[in-house]
């Protein structure tokens, strides 16, 4: 078997077994948690061939948006526009553009790939350090030498660039416009290099079966515990967090007639929110359904608490999220921004 039919057979051996996490005897059976289960992994390699195999080159790196309506990853947030672009921690780059008006706004590199294998993040900054030009535009150099100016540290193991723009008001604010170019002479793009493709190929089977495995895992331990929040992350999804976001998830199992009422006083912070997912940590269908709130979209108590209601039904109260058909899902809370008191909701099963 020559090294090209070698690479494709193992490549899709990899997203055979893949599969065999979706019908681990600890997950959901029924039609329709099992049809979404194999639907991930139908979004997982569409990202991934997207990331590892089309725009894989830090010599002429691009943005690439890594998820949105119907590609999810890992208890993603709706709120978000994730762009990647690919690195190479000996190079220089230049990321240029205008603000906009998101919420918050944050750069960070990763040594390594979320899924792929690596450390994790590596270095991190957010829009309350970018020096912003008064007509929008800013300029930031990521580097291992540092730059005068915005300047975003680069380590010699880091190969991914990740922005993260949070949008609170969809009706009003504007996403920032980026670009992205390597500093230095660099030659037009080569031809298709089949060894590089064999390598893509690997990686994208790798990650599918790694993103498949931690979804799993996460999503089962979480469900040992339902209706609460615990805390059950594992170090391997949490190398890649952004320092600045502190998030807590709860799993929730509810019959016809319940409710989950969540609470919790917001901290202090640039932006919060509320989201639900299915079992796979997929948020459910925002395009139809309201599934998350922020601290834009909800309505706070008097006292300045916020209660956000889960139902099947709209019980006739502010913050009610919309379990879109779900059985069984998560709930996550996020708190964003520098030196946030973090805080844990509190999460209660109700009769309507």
């Amino acid at each position: 078997m020559s090294e090209d039919a070698a690479a494709w057979a193992e490549f899709c051996e990899r997203l055979k077994t893949a599969g065999d996490w979706i019908l681990d005897p600890a997950c959901p059976d029924d039609p329709l948690d099992r049809a979404e289960g194999f639907r991930l992994l139908t979004r997982l390699l569409r990202g991934a061939l997207e990331q590892f195999v089309e725009y894989d080159d830090p010599l002429h790196p691009t943005f690439v948006r890594l998820c949105h309506e119907t590609i999810k990853v890992i208890a993603e947030n709706p709120d978000n526009i994730y762009l990647a672009a690919r690195i190479d921690g000996r190079s220089e780059y230049r990321v240029w553009g205008t603000r906009g008006t998101v919420r918050w706004m944050s750069f960070n590199t990763h040594a390594g790939a979320f899924g792929a294998g690596g450390r994790g993040t590596a270095s991190a900054l957010d829009v309350n350090d970018l020096r912003i030009e008064p007509d929008g535009t800013f300029e930031l150099r990521v580097s291992g030498q540092e730059q005068p100016g915005n300047w975003l540290r680069m380590d010699p193991d880091a190969t991914v660039l990740i922005v993260r723009q949070t949008i609170a008001d969809h009706a009003r604010e504007i996403p920032a416009e980026l670009r992205i170019e390597r500093l230095g002479a660099a030659a037009p793009a080569a031809p298709l290099d089949p060894v590089r493709f064999r390598r893509a190929l690997a990686t994208v089977g790798h990650y599918l079966h790694n993103i498949a495995r931690m979804t799993v895992e996460w999503a089962n331990a979480s469900a040992r515990h339902p209706n609460a929040f615990v805390n059950v992350q594992s170090n391997e999804t949490r190398a890649y967090k952004d320092p600045n976001i502190s998030y807590h998830m709860a799993y929730w199992v509810l019959e016809p007639g319940e409710a989950l009422v969540v609470e919790a006083v917001p901290p202090k912070c640039d932006y919060w929110m509320f989201v639900l997912h299915n079992h796979w940590l997929e948020s459910l269908d925002y395009r139809y359904h309201r599934i998350h709130l922020n601290n834009a979209t909800a309505r706070l108590e008097p006292d300045g608490r916020v209660r956000v209601v889960v139902a099947h039904r709209d019980p006739g109260v502010a913050n009610w999220l919309d379990t879109a058909g779900h059985r069984r899902g998560t709930i996550g809370v996020r708190w964003v921004g520098p030196n946030v008191v973090d805080t844990v909701p509190t999460a209660r099963a109700v009769r309507i």
